[in-house]
């Protein structure tokens, strides 16, 4: 079962977003509420190896954009 990132929606201006995992199956839908206070969230995108593998490739050829040959693009 995968592991998801979520955080809340910030509900007043200048809040800081608190990110969380919920292991949940691929089929359920994403959460929309957070499991203890109620409060409203968000699933959060995290880049895969798809497009990592692929850019990180060819980046780390030329030593990569940052110059430090880290592989970070």
């Amino acid at each position: 079962m995968p592991t998801y990132v979520y955080e809340t929606i910030p509900q007043v201006e200048g809040e800081p977003a608190k990110r969380f995992e919920v292991r949940q199956s691929m089929k359920d839908a994403a959460l929309t509420q957070h499991p203890d206070s109620g409060q409203p969230i968000r699933r959060v995108p995290i880049g895969g190896t798809g497009l990592m593998g692929a850019s990180s490739t060819s980046s780390s050829s030329s030593g990569g954009s940052c110059g430090t040959g880290c592989g970070c693009h």
